[in-house]
């Protein structure tokens, strides 16, 4: 397979891990930040907990290989991006090491006590949905960063100037949309009255998301950003520092959309998906509500990854040593392994998990709580 083809695979199939964690895992990390606001006792918390349990661990699988192929497939992002956001990174680590220890503990301590695993289960979601927004809001803005001949990364930019307006905007994005895709589970898996309030939720975090979509969307076209000018190999070995990147004018960042118009159907996916919870959220359609959500998840990010193509890791510091799909990756050789063992695995996870999915299905109710009391969380 031509080197150009697998550079153009491992993109998209990495796209693909990330929109199946915000998918898979963005219920989990929906209902936590969902937690201690929607439930009122002790046994509505347990019904929420336990409509995500069966599966939140296998969830963090995509997590996991998208770290991994991040590693493997794009080896001088992977360096540059988990060294620059390396406070970034550890604040997401701690707060999602909290989750199996809230998941563990709050059966265990005294009834007292479990408000502190609640909120530690809140602060697993709410910080990972917050930082991932931000990090895509960054990329936009370029990260500060320089490569030297030797391909080694310094970096101009501190974890504090990270939170910038645009940035936060994106986290706000970010958490709106997963906060959707956990309400629409816990109305699809949880009985009453958790169900009834968390198809208030759907609806008002629907409209949340398509708003905070909708102004992230004209800032994009308001903000200036990068063009690769001359230099690019897109079929040869991979070196960034070879070409030459120009800090354009403001609405660079939607000329993909002039130049490949199919790129339209994201910004339409997430729309539409949004729309349709807000729209199907109060009828029984439960799995097509699901569905529209996980559209937004899906659309939504497409959306961010279609404007930045090909650039992965812009570069504020020094815009020529830019990273992007075509020149940062590994090997040919590498790639073509990689190829083969993700088209055994992924879709071996797909099916694992399709097939949790079918033997653990069904809602979590109180009486169902209290007839399993020490089997459940």
């Amino acid at each position: 397979m031509d080197y150009e083809v697998l550079k153009f695979i491992w993109w998209v199939l990495i796209g693909v891990l990330f929109i199946g964690f915000a998918i898979m895992d963005g219920y989990d990390m929906g209902t936590a930040n969902l937690l201690p606001f929607m439930s009122k006792n002790d046994e509505e918390r347990r019904i929420m907990i336990n409509a995500v349990v069966p599966h939140w661990d296998g969830n963090q699988v995509w997590l996991i290989s998208a770290g991994g192929a991040l590693f493997a497939a794009w080896p001088i992002v992977y360096a540059t991006a988990f060294s620059g956001f390396y406070w970034a990174m550890l604040l997401v680590l701690f707060s999602l090491i909290g989750r199996p220890l809230a998941f563990d503990y709050r059966s265990k301590v005294n009834p007292e006590h479990k408000k502190f695993c609640d909120w530690g289960l809140f602060i697993s979601g709410i910080v990972p949905s917050l930082v991932f927004g931000v990090a895509f809001g960054n990329l936009f803005q370029g990260f500060g960063f320089d490569l030297d001949d030797t391909m080694r990364s310094s970096f101009t930019q501190g974890f504090f100037s990270l939170l910038n307006p645009f940035a936060l905007l994106c986290g706000v994005v970010s958490i709106a949309m997963l906060t959707m895709q956990g309400a629409v589970w816990q109305s699809m898996r949880s009985g009453s009255p958790i169900k009834e309030r968390a198809t208030t939720v759907s609806r008002l975090s629907a409209l949340a998301t398509i708003v905070t979509f909708a102004v992230a969307g004209v800032w994009v076209a308001n903000l200036p950003g990068y063009e690769v000018v001359s230099g690019l190999v897109i079929d040869g070995a991979a070196n960034p520092l070879n070409k030459t990147v120009h800090l354009a004018d403001a609405g660079v960042w939607l000329a993909n959309y002039s130049k490949y118009p199919i790129m339209m159907i994201a910004p339409a996916m997430g729309f539409a998906g949004a729309i349709g919870v807000f729209l199907l959220a109060n009828s029984r359609l439960y799995g097509l509500t699901f569905a529209c959500s996980s559209m937004t998840q899906a659309g939504i990010i497409m959306t961010a990854g279609f404007s930045l193509f090909p650039f992965i890791l812009p570069s504020s510091t020094n815009p020529n040593v830019s990273l992007t799909l075509w020149d940062s990756v590994s090997s040919h050789l590498t790639l073509g392994i990689m190829t083969v063992v993700a088209g055994i695995f992924v879709p071996t996870i797909i099916g694992y998990t399709s097939w949790c999915f079918y033997k653990m299905w069904g809602r979590m109710t109180a009486e169902h709580i209290n007839e399993n009391s020490h089997s459940l969380y």
